[in-house]
């Protein structure tokens, strides 16, 4: 029986990301087939159904892989700390600047008097970068307002972005990010009290938020008072996500793993014995080798441990003003290969189906039938080469939710 689809694309090679024993999951002499936003066909063109495609694309022996899935991102924020990077390499030091009024809560000023235009337009200029490079999913986190006014004002500028974009937004509510000035004689335990009590639901009551996040580090939050955000999200429906064990080890990942966190991100101090943990929860482990970087970093995470329980390990941009200032997962997948030892093919499944799953998404991620149809074609030779080179690619030809989108076009 023929079935109907709208696109037929022949002459492929897939790296389908299946665990089949392939490396990359390849097949050769490939061939998909779509149907409104869903694989319809992913394998060898041989073998294909009978099709009567409304559109038919040569793939021209071309490389397709998933659409790339950036799931760690601060992207939206107001202000910049060019200045401040210029001054650390002087000399100045990080208290020097915070002094000075710089750091985080430069950004949070900027953020706040930010109109949602102003906020909309500068992080569109940022998305286009990634969304060029092939990003058809991305996270968004708040946590530069700190206010109930502000965090909302950031959530809502984020899911803008996912209407007026080729590109599936999800965001993530950090209120936790750091102590907001108007608390600072308060304490930190009356700024929790606040969160939990009246901002949460708020964001919860307006369907602002994916997801919950906490940044519990020294410099943050304590596990006590992330425990208590923890207990509130759970109480709203809302999964939950950590910044964990980036500076010390606080037991932060274990303390999540047992909320079923979606994820922990960072991990440079992560105790190998709290690896299992994580395999027992299901959590996926987030590394970002931006932040690793641009902090001169010398702590690597536990990998072999990590490895060893099969923990899935995400790649993410962590683009941020203050410490991880990269608009390229491109990028973020070469430094995770150079800095952290990942192979190339670890480093595209960490940008995708394992990204896609930090976000609690299992439909895309993979070139498989029934998932989401965002597939990107690459003139490449080998999928290796996404990791190997610094700014040399760009996808040819893209579908986001079995949408069409020629080379280089990131526009609605």
């Amino acid at each position: 029986m023929t079935q109907q689809c709208d696109w037929l694309i022949t002459n492929l090679r897939l790296a389908t990301l299946l665990p089949d024993g392939e490396p990359y999951g390849t097949i050769t002499a490939g061939a998909m087939a779509l149907a409104g936003d869903r694989i319809l066909y992913a394998g060898t063109e041989a073998d294909l159904p009978d099709l009567a495609p409304r559109h038919h694309l040569d793939g021209r022996g071309r490389w397709a892989t998933p659409g790339l899935v950036d799931c760690h991102t601060h992207l939206v924020f107001g202000g910049s700390r060019a200045a401040e990077f210029e001054q650390r390499l002087l000399g100045a030091s990080y208290e020097d600047i915070a002094r000075a009024g710089g750091g985080i809560l430069s950004t949070v000023h900027a953020t706040r008097e930010a109109s949602e235009a102003d906020l909309l337009a500068s992080a569109r200029t940022r998305l286009a970068r990634l969304v060029e490079e092939g990003v058809t999913t991305i996270e968004i986190k708040s946590g530069y307002g700190l206010t109930l006014a502000d965090e909302l004002k950031m959530l809502r500028v984020a899911r803008k972005l996912g209407e007026t974009m080729p590109v599936s937004v999800r965001t993530t509510f950090l209120g936790a990010h750091a102590l907001a000035p108007e608390f600072s004689e308060r304490g930190a335990d009356t700024y929790i009290d606040t969160l939990c009590s009246e901002w949460l639901p708020e964001v919860a009551r307006q369907g602002l938020a994916d997801a919950v996040d906490v940044f519990c580090e020294g410099v943050g939050f304590t596990p006590q008072q992330c425990e208590r955000v923890f207990q509130r999200a759970v109480e709203l429906d809302l999964p939950i996500k950590a910044h964990v064990e980036q500076l010390s080890d606080l037991k932060g990942a274990r303390l999540a793993a047992r909320y079923g966190a979606l994820s922990v991100d960072h991990l440079e101090y992560l105790a190998p014995e709290d690896v299992p943990a994580l395999a027992e929860s299901g959590t996926v482990a987030v590394i970002l080798p931006g932040a690793f970087y641009f902090l001169r970093e010398q702590q690597l995470p536990p990998f072999a441990a990590l490895r060893e329980a099969g923990i899935p390990m995400a790649v993410a941009t962590d683009l941020n003003p203050g410490t991880s200032p990269m608009a390229s997962l491109l990028g973020a997948m070469n430094q995770a290969c150079v800095l952290f030892r990942l192979s190339p093919e670890e480093a595209l499944q960490g940008a995708t189906v394992h990204a896609a799953r930090a976000l609690g998404l299992s439909d895309r991620g993979q070139l498989l039938a029934g998932q989401r149809a965002d597939i990107l074609l690459w003139d490449i030779d080998t999928p290796a080469a996404l990791s190997y080179a610094v700014n040399y690619h760009r996808p040819e030809e893209r579908f986001v939710a079995g949408t069409y989108h020629g080379t280089g076009d990131t526009r609605p």
